[in-house]
């Protein structure tokens, strides 16, 4: 009987592969994520410019405390001829355009901004609107003096407008 000296090679023993494999792979994982992050746009459901201070994140929320004062709210109606926004309540400037801003809850890419034409009943703009998904909505005059804010649920047609301050916060 003849006894062979020859040792296999490490790389044919699962234990190496296993020693060698879950780390590495724990590495390109770590790196992929950190690449997926950085290739990312800013995808914050908050529209508003923030400043920071001592890690605290502040607001101007101006422009909701004065539709607040002024008991401003309006209901958006989307249709087949566009968009209508009817005032409810509050004293509007009923000759002055406003602006709208649909925002898209996750593609900021998505985004629409629309000038509304004051109208007899309130104000129009001709625009076609996919419902098939939330939309956030802000309402302003040009000046953005006040603003409202509301939320389109997916496949509805009505919105309320009212200002974010306050007992109830559309769009929640």
């Amino acid at each position: 009987m003849t006894v062979s000296n020859r040792t296999a090679s490490a790389w044919r023993e699962p234990m190496v592969w296993l020693m060698v494999g879950l780390p590495l792979a724990a590495v390109i994982a770590s790196v992929s994520l950190v690449v997926t992050a950085v290739r990312t746009d800013n995808n914050d459901s908050v529209r508003d410019d923030v400043q920071h201070t001592a890690q605290i994140q502040t607001v101007e929320l101006g422009p909701d405390a004065r539709a607040q004062a002024l008991a401003l709210s309006a209901v958006l109606r989307v249709g087949d001829s566009g968009i209508d926004v009817l005032p409810v309540g509050g004293n509007f400037d009923r000759n002055a355009p406003l602006q709208l801003v649909l925002a898209h809850p996750t593609d900021a890419a998505r985004d629409r901004h629309l000038q509304l034409r004051p109208t007899e009943l309130g104000w129009h703009g001709a625009a076609a609107l996919d419902i098939g998904h939330d939309w956030l909505l802000e309402l302003s005059p040009a000046d953005h003096a006040w603003r409202l804010r509301g939320r389109l649920h997916a496949r509805e047609h009505a919105a309320r407008l009212a200002p974010a301050l306050g007992a109830s916060v559309p769009g929640g």
